[in-house]
């Protein structure tokens, strides 16, 4: 059911978008809403009270949005409240976000080393990702875990290409704890 929502309020949120010609202004806003909503735990907890009157749980809206948001966005969450869906608030923003993506042929590449790499490294990554897949551009997010010994991990949706030193250990460990000794 929460799929179902997420995509209702994701897709016509996304069709405003096109019609008025602001995919990335709200790409961004609903980028940001996202991360409010993530370390603003009290605000949901405000609006999913039961003793808040849904006229307050607006208000609330308009009063914190207002003037922070497009207008467009600002009336989008006041429908959502008004609605009740406010739990769905944060799958109908990666909803839109991934159609966006979709729609601008951008993906989103996690990247995991053994040490923090150069920038120079990073572009090269980037560019190889670039030639060997369908996508125009990334958001590339990197992180360091030493624990991998060398190589990368690259993780694009469900994809995962692995050439970390850990892992080819791991699999030579158990090719040889396959093995019999005659």
């Amino acid at each position: 059911m929460a799929k179902l929502v997420s995509k209702v309020y994701g897709d016509a949120l996304f069709e405003t978008a096109m019609e008025k010609q602001e995919i990335d202004q709200l790409y961004e806003q609903v980028k940001l809403l996202k991360k409010i909503w993530n370390d603003n735990k009290d605000l949901a907890e405000l609006l999913d009270n039961p003793r808040i009157v849904k006229e307050e749980k607006i208000q609330i809206i308009k009063n914190i949005f207002s003037g922070r948001f497009c207008d467009d966005l600002t009336g989008f969450l006041t429908v959502i409240v008004d609605k009740g869906r406010q739990k769905e608030i944060p799958a109908i923003c990666d909803y839109f976000i991934g159609i966006v993506r979709e729609y601008k042929r951008m993906g989103v590449a996690w990247i995991t080393s053994a040490v923090e790499l150069r920038d120079s490294q990073k572009e090269a990554i980037e560019k190889k990702l670039l030639d060997t897949t369908d996508y125009v551009g990334f958001e590339m997010n990197y992180k360091v875990e030493p624990e991998i010994i060398a190589g990368l991990i690259i993780r694009i949706g469900d994809r995962i290409v692995d050439s970390s030193v850990r892992t080819q250990l791991e699999n030579l460990r158990r090719q040889l704890s396959g093995l019999q000794l005659s």
